[in-house]
């Protein structure tokens, strides 16, 4: 499919009567009216009408049914990516049944599978209490970060593509500590690109020094 614009263009005409000794002087005289808005077009009469085509491009009509999105992984750095917004696009990208969350102030949601946990896939992101930045929570799995609209789920702005991916850039592992977890900043040399496999399973080393304990 194209998209076309299309330039209308009308042309009016309107017969008026006036007094000069010649025709030049009769000429302007109707153009400084004219320019005075003196005459009244109304009603008009038509005398033509054209189309002319001013530009012409090609539709994606995919990418019309697709969303700007972040798409958070494992032992990764968030990727900018287009999903589809039907129910099966998004189980598609976490790997499950959605579950949505919605922990920021920000026009935003957290859509995750939410039996990520249950199922044994690889930690991911902690959640952290935006007052006092204490960690609350551990996402499992592939997580997406898309914007709300009015009744459902929308691309992401500009600016809340950078400010999620800055959120969320640097990739975490969690260490067990007794009965809670400590969470590590990844070093960037073990980062995983994206055309790398990422095992399921989190990433556990032995103790350290503490950063932040669920």
């Amino acid at each position: 499919m194209k998209e076309y614009d299309i330039k209308i263009t009308e042309t009016i005409e309107k017969t008026v009567t006036v007094r000069a000794e010649n025709l030049s002087e009769a000429q302007e005289k109707v153009q400084k009216s004219y320019s005075d808005s003196v005459y009244d077009f109304d009603p008009v009469t038509l005398v033509s009408t054209e189309f002319t085509v001013e530009g012409e491009k090609t539709i994606d009509m995919d990418s019309l049914m697709k969303m700007d999105v972040l798409l958070v992984k494992p032992n990764m750095y968030p990727q900018a990516v287009k999903i589809g917004c039907e129910l099966e696009d998004l189980q598609n990208a976490v790997g499950g049944e959605i579950e949505a969350i919605y922990p920021f102030n920000e026009p935003v949601a957290l859509i995750m599978d939410g039996n990520g946990k249950v199922s044994g896939k690889g930690l991911n992101r902690a959640l952290r209490d935006e007052v006092n930045g204490e960690m609350y929570d551990i996402i499992a799995g592939d997580f997406l970060v898309v914007g709300l609209g009015e009744e459902d789920f929308c691309s992401l702005s500009p600016d809340l593509i950078r400010q999620f991916e800055e959120h969320f850039h640097q990739p975490e592992t969690f260490v067990r500590l007794g009965r809670g977890m400590m969470a590590l900043p990844l070093p960037d040399d073990k980062v995983k690109q994206p055309d790398s496999p990422v095992k399921d399973g989190a990433v556990l080393h032995k103790n350290s020094h503490d950063r932040e304990v669920l």
